[in-house]
């Protein structure tokens, strides 16, 4: 019982994690293009971020010759948790 609820905990988080990498994904190549920013998914995908990447660039400088790296920082942090937590919840 108490295997099933951590496989689907881990399974759930997983799948959140999935999700976020491609909200960064997405969020860089919007700023690529300069959509409207008055359009509500472009406002709700720069609060879903934007957090993340000053968390980052407080503790890593992120910007190298005007460009940003701080998604591809964030995207391989996330990437690294997601094979971490996948290994650990197929051992548990």
């Amino acid at each position: 019982m108490i295997d099933s609820l951590l496989l689907a905990f881990g399974s759930m988080l997983l799948t959140v994690i999935t999700l976020y990498k491609w909200v960064i994904i997405i969020s860089a190549l919007l700023s690529w293009v300069q959509p409207d920013p008055y359009n509500p998914i472009v406002q709700m995908i720069y609060r879903l971020t934007e957090p993340a990447y000053v968390f980052v660039r407080r503790f890593i400088p992120t910007v190298i010759g005007g460009m940003d790296l701080s998604p591809l920082v964030l995207i391989f942090g996330l990437q690294f948790l997601e094979i971490f937590l996948g290994s650990l919840f197929r051992i548990a």
